[in-house]
C-alpha cells in the first residue's frame, strides 16, 4: 500500500482539511498520513476562528512521520503561517535529495492546494505568508490547483472570465519555473464558472480545457480540497497528469451526486463513494 502525506488544517466538521484529504486517500486505495497545520473552528455554515500550529510541532511532526512512513505523494492545503511554509520547504528539500530532482519520473509528486480565504472570506494566510509561498514553496511543487481568485493573486491580476484563464496560468507558470528543470503544472479549478470547465496547463506547455458538469446540492463544501487530493492520488497510482484531471473530476461529480445533506449549510460531499458502491 502507498503512503501519501496531507499537510493542511483541520476541518472538526470533516467537510475539508485532514480529515477529508484522508478519506479522499482511502477511497483511492492509499494509505494517508497528515500534518495539521491550523485548528479551525468551523461548521457547514462557515469559519468562526483559525489558531495556526507553531512551526516547530509542524517541522518536528514532518520529520518524524517522514523518518517512519515517508510519503510517495503529498498533498498540502492550508498552512496558516509564513513560518509554517519554511517547515514544509525543508521537507520537500529532503524528498527531493532522497528521490531525485532531474527528471518526473524519479519525483515524489507534490500537489499545492492554495488555500488562502475560506469560501466565507476569512483571510487563512495572511500577506507575509502569501509571499512565503510565492517566493520559497511554489518553486518545490509540481503541481498548483487554484480556484479563480486563488489564480488571480498567484498570477498578479484579476481572473473573472475564461478567457482571462490560460494567460493567467502561462503568467504563473512563467513567474515559477527556472528552466533547468521540470516546470509547475497548473489545474485551474472553473467551479464558479459557466459552464464549470476546467483548465490544465502541463508542465511543457500543452493547454487543455476540461468539461466540466454542474451538480445541484448544498453539499460542496470542500469540493476545491477533494479535487486536489483526489489529483494528486491518481498520480501516484500512475496516471498521466490528463488522465489524473479527468479521473479527479469525476470522482469529485461521484461525490456531489452521492452526498446526503448534512448541517444546516454547505455540507460535506460523500468522499467514500466509491467504496460503498463497491461494498453494495
Amino acid at each position: 500500500m502507498k503512503t501519501v502525506l496531507t499537510i493542511a488544517g483541520f476541518d472538526p466538521s470533516s467537510g475539508a482539511g485532514v480529515t477529508a484529504d484522508l478519506m479522499v486517500f482511502a477511497a483511492h486505495g492509499l494509505f494517508g498520513t497528515a500534518c495539521i497545520t491550523a485548528l479551525t473552528v468551523q461548521s457547514t455554515l462557515g469559519v468562526h476562528a483559525s489558531h495556526p500550529v507553531s512551526s516547530e510541532i509542524v517541522a518536528a511532526t514532518l520529520e518524524c512521520l517522514n523518518g517512519d512512513l515517508p510519503p510517495v505523494g503529498v498533498k498540502i492545503g492550508m498552512i496558516s503561517s509564513d513560518d509554517n511554509i519554511l517547515s514544509i520547504c525543508l521537507l520537500l528539500r529532503k524528498l527531493r535529495e532522497t528521490h531525485g530532482d532531474d527528471t518526473k519520473a524519479s519525483r515524489v509528486p507534490v500537489v499545492l492546494d492554495p488555500v488562502l480565504r475560506s469560501s466565507s472570506g476569512r483571510e487563512l494566510l495572511d500577506a507575509a505568508g502569501e509571499a512565503a509561498l510565492q517566493k520559497y514553496l511554489l518553486p518545490l511543487v509540481d503541481w498548483v490547483t487554484p480556484n479563480l481568485d486563488e489564480l488571480g493573486v498567484l498570477a498578479g491580476g484579476p481572473v473573472t472570465r475564461r478567457e482571462d484563464v490560460p494567460l493567467a496560468c502561462r503568467t504563473l507558470q512563467a513567474r515559477v519555473g527556472s528552466g533547468d528543470g521540470p516546470q509547475l503544472g497548473v489545474f485551474a479549478t472553473g467551479g464558479h464558472m459557466d459552464p464549470p470547465n476546467d483548465f490544465l496547463l502541463l508542465p511543457d506547455g500543452e493547454e487543455l480545457w476540461l468539461r466540466g458538469e454542474r451538480v445541484v446540492t448544498r453539499s460542496t463544501h470542500g469540493t476545491g480540497c477533494a479535487l486536489s487530493s483526489a489529483f494528486l492520488s491518481r498520480l501516484v497510482l500512475g496516471d498521466s497528469p490528463r488522465e489524473a484531471a479527468l479521473a479527479a473530476k469525476a470522482y469529485v461529480v461521484g461525490a456531489l451526486r452521492a452526498a446526503v445533506e448534512l448541517g444546516l449549510g454547505s455540507g460535506p460531499m460523500n468522499h467514500l463513494w466509491p467504496l460503498i458502491h463497491v461494498q453494495s
